[in-house]
């Protein structure tokens, strides 16, 4: 228990920068799984998006903290209806705070005005570990921001779990969006229960059917419950969304304008030609 709060005292600041230029020399030392032209350019604008980003989240770590600080003095949410060794808590704790993102997860793809921000996300077609860092603030701040304070409210989790969690979590984002190779037999084995890059990145293909799956950051296991998990090779993954194709919309400022822009979402039926049940899903 010590040595985690000595891990949860690292200045936050550190690890991100850390981990950007781990795995950005990752991906030019490693096999990646996809190249694509302009790299640089690229990882500008995904940089700068996620400086706002960055700013956003630490105003409502803010706010989370002192909401379960109050919580947990109240004695509010599930955890406190039961006694559990405190060891069994945390690990529950980490599966909980990941359960309730990944609903909040799941209704950002059906909520038009939530898509909306969370499509920026989403729009990046090309995938590396810059694209951690692309997501639009408004949305960090109004809907996954939340999330936590509300897992906290049900279950009565505490901010040290909810330090764990960001600990774990943290680098699995940069992993499960970074463009390294990984072989499918993770897929097979790990997949079972965590989600792994590849399983991630069928999240972000162009085509609707999968990009409205594979919901979980952590656990892949809510996906197989929950009926939303599928699988495509990686190697035939198209990145992005229809909508965002055009070089000017995956610039800086107009991802940071695009929710205030109509656009129809185009639907697999339209994108394919072809009916959602003629798409495979097979992890093989």
């Amino acid at each position: 228990m010590e040595l985690l709060k000595q891990l949860l005292a690292i200045n936050p600041n550190y690890i991100l920068v850390g981990l950007m230029v781990l795995f950005y020399s990752l991906e030019l030392l490693l096999p990646v799984e996809y190249k694509f032209r302009q790299k640089p350019q690229h990882q500008l604008h995904n940089i700068v998006m996620g400086f706002i980003f960055v700013v956003a989240s630490f105003f409502w770590a803010t706010i989370a903290v002192s909401s379960i600080d109050w919580l947990n003095k109240n004695q509010i949410g599930l955890f406190y209806i039961v006694s559990i060794p405190t060891w069994v808590q945390l690990i529950l704790s980490v599966m909980l705070f990941d359960f309730v993102s990944y609903w909040f997860h799941r209704t950002a793809h059906k909520l038009p005005l939530i898509w909306r921000l969370h499509r920026v996300h989403h729009s990046d077609t090309n995938v590396d570990a810059s694209t951690n860092f692309r997501g639009h603030p408004i949305e960090f701040i109004f809907w996954f921001g939340p999330s936590n304070i509300v897992a906290a409210a049900i279950f009565g989790l505490s901010n040290l779990s909810l330090g764990l969690y960001f600990l774990i979590i943290t680098p699995l984002f940069f992993l499960e969006h970074t463009s390294l190779k990984f072989p499918t037999w993770i897929d097979r084995t790990v997949g079972l229960v965590f989600t792994t890059p590849n399983m991630h990145k069928v999240h972000h293909e162009q085509d609707q059917y999968y990009t409205d799956s594979n919901y979980a950051d952590i656990f892949i296991l809510w996906d197989r419950i929950f009926g939303t998990f599928k699988y495509k090779p990686p190697s035939q993954i198209t990145f992005g969304l229809k909508e965002f194709d055009e070089d000017k919309k995956q610039t800086f400022w107009y991802l940071l304008k695009s929710p205030l822009v109509n656009m129809n979402r185009v639907s697999s039926a339209e994108l394919n030609n072809e009916k959602p049940s003629d798409h495979t899903n097979v992890l093989s």
